[in-house]
């Protein structure tokens, strides 16, 4: 695959150009992703002497795939890596279904973390929401939604919460009614953590970054099976 940015520079990339370059297509994509591939196993960017990461057309090329299949069709890593293999032998790697469950798109609101917090008022939080003060005073009793430590303000997954709240409101579904969703929530966190606590524990930069990543891979595919469990009883509600 042709790159402009690799036509135009004679000499390898840095990891923040690679980042630049993939950052059109994968809005996610950050420096710590990319260096949680290279720990697994999936990319393998020659140093520089002074031990910068050199990556070339070819790593490139090999990340956007990487990218794209698990984007698409939430292939686990490991799966991505035999398909790897597979194009490494000169082979072509196994088929990937069209037909993958993907995630609905059930909302335009971005879910991203803001790259700048912000701290809102309560009369902010229920003008930018539309919630009233007894459906917000309800979510914070249930715990879907807390104030930032000075007790006086909201930050940015509090409005975020907010809004979606305001959009069940519409459907008749009011805070009372989510208290399950909490308490999933809840449980899904305790288990991701059982699974990455080993290497939380090492208290080591690169560790705790692979913590991290893998938290974040472990979520988008409990997020993808509630959706897939949720579309198989849609699908037979209306058989």
């Amino acid at each position: 695959m042709n790159d402009p940015l690799i036509q135009s520079k004679t000499q390898d990339l840095s990891i923040g150009e690679v980042l630049n370059a993939l950052r059109g297509e994968f809005t996610d994509i950050s420096i710590s992703k990319i260096r949680f591939l290279e720990s697994e196993g999936l990319i393998e960017p020659s140093r520089s002497q002074s031990g910068y990461r050199k990556f070339s057309s070819d790593d490139l090329t090999r990340l956007r795939y990487i990218l794209r299949v698990q984007r698409d069709n939430y292939l686990p890593l490991k799966v991505i890596k035999e398909h790897l293999a597979a194009l490494d032998r000169g082979l072509e790697p196994p088929s990937v279904s069209s037909n993958q469950p993907r995630v609905p798109n059930v909302s335009p609101l971005n879910l991203s973390k803001s790259k700048k917090a912000i701290r809102l008022t309560q009369d902010e939080l229920l003008h930018e929401s539309g919630l009233d003060v007894q459906q917000l005073s309800e979510l914070e009793k249930l715990g879907l939604i807390t104030r930032l430590a000075d007790l006086r303000h909201y930050d940015d997954w509090a409005l975020k919460i907010a809004k979606i709240v305001a959009l069940l409101c519409e459907y008749g579904i009011e805070p009372r009614h989510l208290r399950t969703f909490k308490t999933a929530a809840d449980r899904e966190f305790s288990l991701i953590q059982q699974v990455t606590s080993p290497f939380a524990k090492r208290n080591h930069p690169e560790a705790l970054e692979k913590a991290h990543e893998m938290m974040v891979e472990i979520a988008q595919l409990t997020n993808l099976l509630q959706a897939a469990l949720i579309q198989v009883n849609l699908e037979d509600e209306i058989s």
